[in-house]
């Protein structure tokens, strides 16, 4: 049951001596449970030590966090706060059990304080209560007082079949709730007129006859709620939170004024104080570190920067200390004039100017004075003729002028702040000032931008960037970057050494720049590249870009485009060592001369050869890919295989195409042998244009004696052998095995396993070449309650059975499954749902939606850790399941064994594999 609605006090009742009459015979009952009661209730002691709440008892109760076992965040934290501080719940030794079922006696006891009636309560005679109608002793005047009321029906409590257990300690069940509730209304009339009418619900069935009208009533004003599955469990407990939250919500639709709680409008806000306004009176409550801030609209607990001046909120506290806000309504309770300033006089007079005249306001020490920018300034600051709006308080009947803010004028001033944006387009550029406020102004070509010696050109301005900024007549006449973020600058890289790279400028000027440690080297096309894979010329240099971070360092080089010529797969004709003169044919069996020297870069199979020793390799029909300026060779590399993507596969011709890292393209005859993992016997047809391989050669360096192809793929472990290092896994497109021997083995994070980290049922992230394994990834699994999501902006949100909340940023990559059926829409999830999240060795995000069942409790088997469930009809077979040893057993936030759960208790399974791995006892 929920809702957001306020109840009203009930009309009519017993008088005491038709109330003695009825309730003839007494028994005395001990151990009142007191989380509803007073500490001292709870020790023993008479009701009217205990029937009225102390201020100070209530704001100590507040102003310390309310109750130790109510957790930041917890679902009802809200309700319980604002309860504790009006003294309708008091805890007993700082604890409140709020996940503990609610009694009945307990239950009444709280309604008369939301009421406002239990001071009414008289302990001092002897209570006269049948026999048979138990309620432990500290509850009895209360229970008197609640027939007297009406909240209770004498009939229906005390029919023989309600009393068979004690009528007092018995726990509420929601469908008793709903009918205090609507008595608590004075609506029973409503509950009569609704009685006939099914409630809507998928288990009405099972709904009392004498409480159908009730729940429809509470119903219709929002006070109850279904739960999964369209049911509302009408025979399920409620616990001392859910009817904390009951009652709090109740109070919207309530006229009574609880104790120590003032509503009106913020009209001062600082120095750790809050006033509220309201009918002509002003409060002041001190503000502390147990002040609990939230909205009306919101469950979430929320801060002091929420709270804005002049809004209207409710605030509960005492002793001129307030231990909860709750923002009522967010508008501002201010007007805006808009006119052009003429003046202010000594006397706190300002007057605007009009067609019509100089219409005057008042203004006080209160008031702010504020420029363009948000900056606050003395009113005599203000030039005449310059555009101000006014605020003025409309919940007072003075309208104070409570801000005045330029909004047009002339600025001239130099101060310092941040980039914010820049408009390249419109040339504007908005700050953050020193002061935290946006101000936007434009430049024009006479602006001078300046960072440390270097005159910069408005690209190179970076949003972030701290900067001491000039501004003249509104226009923007210097800026000097005086701590940049990374900015970026270009060239052709002309050399490089060990700490410095010069570069030449479009307009044919050399710069220097110190490298920074260890800079990132991107070249398209070339996977892992160093320095050394950089090529560095007067005339054909690398065309390139450099990032530069605060300290002007280079942090980044980054390859746009390459003048050199590329040649792949070209046959040796000749070699001159003497002269090193390289004569080489291509595909076409064009001749091409190459000039080698000692800064060509020479290759082969991983080492280094020289130049003296490279004669020996370049002998004729030898392949070599070389890359060159004219003659000039940059590079040399005697050709053993070639690792690339596939482009085109021709089986007419029996070619293939496959563009290499380097960016060559070379085609090659079809392999002899085709190497893929998990395939046996795999041939060209397993291959695949995109697919990423290497292309060993044979000796003769025509044929490719075999294509290995690289695999990237998620697959389950099915079988696990530590001893021989190999694991067998299983994925969409077969089975394989793993053999883990010089192998590396890491988690999502990067950290290296062991074999033995690995267990059947995990998910794995396998990278091959061929059948050869080159990494083994655990994948990272996720298994929860959805929390929260936001299809379009692809978050998930989830609480692992741990307690621990995860977001996930799934982007527009995702896979749900649910019930082997995939959808690509996180929309299709719903909050509440139990998943399984995983990424994808592609990245993208999977998410398996877990099956359920609601069923009836039967009994555990201990011995094959078994939960068998009452069968729903004689032909159900389906009532027996396996337990995970690690399953999440709980009722709210309690966690439960599996033997504490009754026969016929109603709980909900959750699976996963089959086997069951949450429990919520419903």
């Amino acid at each position: 049951m929920s809702g957001h609605n306020r109840l009203s006090r009930p009309a009519g009742g017993y008088s005491a001596k038709t109330v003695s009459v009825i309730l003839a015979g007494a028994i005395a009952i001990s151990g009142a449970s007191a989380a509803f009661a007073d500490t001292a209730a709870a020790a023993g002691s008479t009701a009217s030590t205990t029937a009225s709440t102390t201020t100070s008892a209530v704001a100590a109760a507040a102003a310390a966090g309310a109750f130790k076992d109510v957790k930041s965040g917890f679902w009802a934290e809200k309700h319980i706060y604002k309860l504790a501080a009006q003294g309708i719940i008091i805890g007993n030794n700082g604890s409140f059990r709020p996940n503990d079922p609610v009694s009945q006696q307990e239950a009444v006891l709280m309604a008369l304080r939301f009421m406002k009636l239990q001071n009414l309560a008289d302990s001092s005679t002897d209570v006269a209560l049948p026999a048979d109608f138990k309620v432990s002793n500290y509850y009895k005047s209360y229970v008197v007082l609640a027939f007297q009321q009406k909240l209770l029906d004498k009939t229906l409590e005390m029919a023989p079949d309600n009393l068979k257990t004690s009528w007092g300690e018995r726990k509420a069940t929601r469908e008793w709730i709903a009918e205090v509730l609507i008595r608590s209304l004075g609506k029973t009339a409503d509950a009569v007129a609704a009685a006939s009418e099914p409630t809507g619900f998928a288990d009405d069935a099972k709904v009392s006859a004498n409480k159908r009208g009730y729940i429809n009533a509470a119903v219709d004003l929002g006070l109850a709620n279904g739960l999964d599955g369209n049911r509302f469990d009408p025979k399920g407990v409620v616990t001392r939170a859910q009817l904390a939250a009951f009652f709090s919500r109740a109070e919207a639709h309530n006229t009574l004024v609880y104790d120590n709680t003032f509503t009106g409008t913020v009209s001062g806000l600082k120095d750790g104080k809050i006033t509220i306004y309201d009918n002509g009176k002003s409060s002041v409550f001190n503000l502390g570190a147990g002040t609990a801030y939230y909205t009306s609209a919101s469950e979430t607990k929320g801060s002091l920067n929420d709270v804005k001046p002049y809004t209207k909120v409710m605030v509960i506290g005492a002793n001129s200390n307030a231990a909860y806000i709750e923002i009522t309504d967010p508008k501002q309770q201010v007007e805006s004039i808009r006119g052009s300033f003429a003046m202010v006089t000594g006397n706190n007079k300002l007057f605007l100017k009009t067609s019509e005249g100089y219409p005057e306001y008042t203004f006080d020490a209160g008031t702010t004075f504020l420029d363009v920018n948000g900056a606050t300034i003395e009113p005599s600051a203000i030039a005449a003729d310059s555009l101000v709006t006014l605020q003025r308080e409309t919940y007072t009947g003075s309208k104070k002028v409570v801000s005045v803010q330029v909004t047009s004028g002339v600025v001239n001033k130099t101060a310092t702040g941040s980039l914010k944006s820049i408009d390249i387009t419109g040339k504007s550029i908005t700050f953050k000032n020193a002061s935290g406020v946006e101000e936007a102004f434009k430049w024009d070509d006479t602006t001078i931008f300046r960072y440390q010696n270097s005159i910069l050109a408005t690209a190179e301005l970076k949003a972030g960037s701290a900067v001491k900024y000039t501004i003249k007549n509104n226009l923007i006449t210097s800026i000097e970057v005086t701590e940049a973020v990374e900015r970026t600058v270009q060239g052709s890289l002309y050399e490089l050494s060990a700490s410095t790279v010069v570069f030449k400028k479009s307009d044919g000027s050399r710069e220097v720049k110190l490298l920074g440690a260890a800079p990132v080297i991107v070249i398209p096309g070339v996977s892992n590249p160093l320095a050394a894979d950089l090529i560095a010329d007067a005339t054909g240099g690398d065309n390139i870009k450099l990032t530069l971070n605060s300290n002007d360092q280079v942090v980044k080089i980054e390859v746009l485009s390459r003048q050199v010529e590329l040649y792949g797969s070209l046959s040796v004709v000749s070699y001159n060592v003497k002269n090193k003169l390289l004569t080489a044919l291509d595909s076409n069996n064009k001749a091409h001369l190459f000039t080698l020297d000692d800064k060509t870069k020479l290759t082969y199979e991983g080492s280094l050869p020289t130049l003296t020793t490279i004669g020996t390799l370049l002998t004729e029909g030898r392949k070599v890919s070389v890359s060159s300026i004219g003659q000039r060779t940059f590079s040399l590399e005697v050709v053993t295989k070639y690792e690339g993507t596939v482009t085109a596969i021709n089986t007419a011709t029996q070619k293939m195409v496959i563009k290499t890292n380097e960016g060559q393209v070379v085609t090659l005859p079809f392999p002899d042998s085709v190497d893929v993992f998990g395939r046996t016997n795999a041939g060209i047809a397993d291959v695949a244009v995109g697919n990423t391989v290497s292309a060993v050669m044979a000796d003769n360096q025509e044929a490719v004696s075999v294509l290995r192809v690289k695999s990237v793929l998620q697959a389950a472990v099915t079988f696990l052998d530590t001893a021989n290092n190999r694991l067998n896994v299983k994925w969409a497109g077969g089975t394989g095995t793993v053999y883990t021997s010089g192998v590396a083995l890491t988690n999502e994070a990067g950290l290296t396993l062991k074999l033995s980290d690995f267990k059947v049922g995990d998910y794995v992230n396998v990278v091959a070449n061929g059948s050869s394994t080159v990494s083994v990834q655990l994948a990272k699994l996720t298994t929860g309650q959805v929390l929260s999501l936001d299809a379009a902006a692809g978050t998930l949100a989830v609480k692992d059975f741990a307690g621990s909340t995860q977001t996930f940023l799934t982007g527009s990559s995702v896979k749900i499954v649910r019930d082997s059926v995939t959808s690509t829409s996180l929309g299709s999830l719903a909050v509440s749902e139990r998943v399984e999240v995983r990424k994808d060795a592609d990245g993208s995000t999977i998410i398996r939606v877990l099956p359920k069942q609601n069923r009836d409790f039967s009994r555990y088997e201990s011995t094959g850790n078994q939960v068998v469930v009452k069968r729903e009809n004689l032909n159900d077979e389906n009532y027996r399941f396996q337990l995970a040893s690690n399953a999440y057993i709980h009722q709210g936030d309690t966690t439960l064994s599996v033997q504490s759960i009754k026969e016929n208790d109603n709980i909900t399974l959750y699976f996963n594999n089959d086997v069951i791995v949450e429990i919520v006892k419903q």
